[in-house]
């Protein structure tokens, strides 16, 4: 078998360091000039459970996971020795390997550690590595660790093998273990590397045809997640403060502003909970430091209060929502899209919010940026929201994407003479000042001072407030305030039109269908409509990630342009199409719905059968978890 891509799994326990091994292959297989992206899949326990990540890479640029995969490491679990019962399903310490065979494919590569897996376990491997024409290597892994450092090394000496099977040279992975250790831990590690290596090439006869593909790259690239895109846009625009409890997906975020703020001279607290959290953000921010926070389902559902209260107070705030299988606690550590609405919608009265959901690392990082700018342009909660997917996947990105100048502006702050001038004329600073009926002049927004300015002093109320803060109920006042602060969404959508385009859309200009799709199913669909035009069919692909305000002008656009569209999304109750026919108010009767919600994230076959059985019933969908809904009236 011959492939232009490697999909490379290595699965094992969790806890043994499968995270830490596959990203410093990932790595090196990017240095070695190919693009690369990564998924990964690990259970809601602290330690132990079966785990895997893939590695997909090809000279090509690569956008999602792809379909199945073509070689798999399997090594043992050390913790599954004393499961506690009920706590599991099925045989723990097989499941590196009888976990992973339904998903390999024909004629694929297995390497297992013969030191802690017996096929002799699992039901019909012979037979199935026969009928899939599988090429089966066992090698004792965790004896040649053993023999020269620890167990735990058995990592090493299945990427050797892996090197060894792929004609792989071993320099970027050497590199890049000089660069993470040193010592005797270094020297254990590079003989257990060099000795599976040769064993390999020497002891085994190779018979199959899969090699790593080889690649280049026009400009330097780094391996990043959405998650680094997120914190890298917040550094890069000024974020100084991030205040967080932790929670998972949000703690990748949490963690990596926290390894980079202090060497900033910025603060990163943790605090008792999510309500403290947003708070002490919005406190930070009320001082004049740009401020972050941030959390997932349930914990960004505490922050629903201080949410209410940096909008009615105007202060500039930006939040991080990552979504992941709910409800309540859920299924932790697994991709969903089902907090799209529980961030719309949450806290008090008629509250307004900027949402972006980026769709991939590079767009994490500069919707950072344009969430922290609208926030303190217009003093407005401003909310990124990504999912688990997107926040522990990896993939290669141009290293130009980041390297953009430091905006350290503070947005609409008054300055000291603008300060003086309005003291002079109204006697005292109006902090809520409109300017007529229908709001203030700068799309509702009335600047503010901050601590410490001369003549600046306001108050700050939770509770509605009159032109320099004080509370009042007065019916008018009420009313003026309220549409100065309504105000501001329609500015907003303005300004972004004129700035941004966050609507990218993929294939032929005058194709006849659409894919109507948020967020992180951006590649993966993209992938989708290439092997469905090749297909013969003719489709395009919108992925919106202006959430709120809604870009209401392009996606009518789009979808007056195609004869029906099916909307993609990783939920059960399709709220993204929800919000689709509420924002536009028609096109009921030409959206459908894919909807896939078991834990796993689309994979491009399921987006492309899931498009042939709606257009002309053919496809049979019975193999998938996922599920068609038809149009309104349908």
């Amino acid at each position: 078998m011959t492939d232009d891509e490697l999909i490379w799994r290595i699965a094992g326990g969790s806890g043994d360091g499968i995270d830490s091994t596959s990203q410093n292959f990932a790595k090196a297989l990017m240095r070695s000039g190919l693009n690369v992206f990564t998924h990964r899949h690990y259970p809601s326990r602290i330690r132990g459970g079966h785990t895997y990540v893939e590695i997909r890479a090809k000279d090509e640029p690569v956008k999602s996971r792809g379909d199945n995969y073509n070689f798999l490491l399997a090594l043992g679990d050390s913790f599954a020795r004393n499961p506690q019962e009920e706590a599991y399903y099925g045989n723990e310490e097989i499941k590196p390997l009888s976990e992973n065979l339904d998903e390999l494919r024909e004629g694929g590569v297995i390497v297992y550690d013969a030191g802690l897996l017996d096929t002799d376990e699992i039901e019909d491997f012979d037979q199935r590595a026969e009928e899939n024409d599988w090429h089966v290597y066992d090698l004792d892994l965790r004896g040649l660790a053993k023999e020269h450092g620890r167990e735990v090394m058995r990592n090493t000496a299945g990427v050797g093998a892996t090197a060894a099977l792929l004609d792989m040279d071993l320099e970027h992975i050497e590199g890049l273990m000089e660069d993470a250790m040193s010592g005797d831990v270094l020297e254990a590690n590079l003989q257990i590397l060099e000795e599976a290596y040769e064993s390999v090439k020497d002891d085994y006869e190779h018979t199959h045809d899969l090699r790593a593909p080889t690649g280049s790259h026009d400009e330097e690239q780094v391996l990043v997640s959405g998650s680094h895109g997120i914190s890298y846009g917040a550094l890069d625009e000024g974020c100084r403060f991030i205040s967080g409890y932790p929670m998972t997906p949000w703690t990748d975020v949490f963690t990596i502003m926290t390894q980079h703020l202090p060497e900033m001279g910025g603060i990163s607290e943790q605090v008792e909970d999510e309500i403290a959290a947003a708070s002490l953000a919005i406190g930070a921010s009320h001082a004049g430091a740009k401020a972050m926070s941030g959390s997932s389902g349930g914990g960004f559902a505490l922050m629903s209060e201080p949410l209410g209260l940096a909008e009615i107070t105007e202060t500039p705030i930006v939040l991080v929502e990552a979504m992941r299988a709910g409800p309540s606690t859920g299924m932790p550590t697994k991709p969903e899209q089902g907090d799209l609405e529980h961030v719309l919608y949450t806290s008090q009265g008629d509250s307004n919010r900027v949402v972006f959901a980026p769709g991939d690392p590079a767009e994490c990082y500069e919707q950072t940026r344009k969430a922290f700018e609208i926030a303190y342009n217009y003093q407005i909660p401003a909310i990124v929201l990504y999912d688990q997917k997107l926040s522990g996947g990896h993939q290669t990105v141009p290293e130009g994407v980041f390297d953009e100048e430091p905006n350290p502006d503070l947005g609409s702050v008054v300055t000291e003479q603008d300060l003086e001038d309005a003291v002079q004329e109204a006697g005292r600073f109006k902090r809520y000042m409109y300017d007529d009926e229908e709001g203030s002049g700068f799309g509702g927004v009335s600047r503010r001072s901050l601590p410490g300015q001369k003549g600046g002093n306001f108050l700050a109320s939770g509770n509605e407030h009159n032109e320099v803060g004080h509370i009042s109920e007065d019916p008018d006042n009420r009313t003026i305030q309220m549409n100065r602060r309504m105000a501001k969404l329609d500015a907003i959508r303005e300004d972004l039109d004129e700035n941004s385009d966050h609507q990218p859309v993929y294939g032929p200009e005058d194709a006849e269908y659409g894919i109507l799709s948020f967020g992180s199913t951006k590649g993966v669909i993209e992938e989708a409509v290439d092997q469905i035009n090749e297909s013969g069919h003719s489709v395009k692909s919108m992925n919106v990630s202006d959430i709120m305000p809604f870009p209401k002008d392009e996606v009518t656009a789009f979808l007056e342009d195609v004869d029906e569209a099916l909307v993609v999304e990783m939920n059960a109750s399709a709220q993204f199409r929800r919000h689709v026919q509420g924002q536009l108010g028609r096109f009921g009767e030409k959206l459908y719905s894919l909807l896939k919600y078991d834990g796993n994230p689309f994979e491009p076959e399921e987006v492309v059968s899931g498009f042939e059985s709606r257009l002309g019933g053919e496809a049979d969908l019975s193999e998938y978890n996922v599920r068609i809904e038809s149009a309104t009236g349908d």
